[in-house]
C-alpha cells in the first residue's frame, strides 16, 4: 500500500511540474506601446535584417534603449548561437 501511495505521490508532482512548466511558456501577447518600440528596435540595430534582435545584437544595444526596452516590459532575453 505505501509503494501504491509512493508512486501516486510522485506521479502527481511529476504532472504538476510539467503543467506548470508549460504555463510558464506561454507568450503574452505584446501591447501597441510594446509593438512599436520592438519594431523601432528591431529597425535600428537588426544588422541581419531577420527581423529578429540575436544575442550578439542586443549585445550592442545602447544602455539607454536597453532600458526603454526592459521599462517596457520587452523581453529581449535572445539565446546565443552554437558555434
Amino acid at each position: 500500500m505505501k509503494k501504491f501511495l509512493v508512486l501516486a505521490l510522485g506521479l502527481l508532482t511529476a504532472s504538476a511540474l510539467t503543467v506548470s512548466a508549460a504555463e510558464k511558456k506561454e507568450k503574452k501577447p505584446l501591447t501597441e506601446e510594446q509593438q512599436k518600440l520592438m519594431k523601432e528596435l528591431v529597425e535600428k540595430y537588426d544588422a541581419n535584417k531577420n527581423g529578429k534582435l540575436e544575442a550578439d545584437e542586443i549585445e550592442k544595444m545602447s544602455d539607454d534603449d536597453k532600458k526603454k526596452a526592459k521599462d517596457a516590459g520587452l523581453p529581449l532575453a535572445a539565446k546565443k548561437k552554437k558555434a
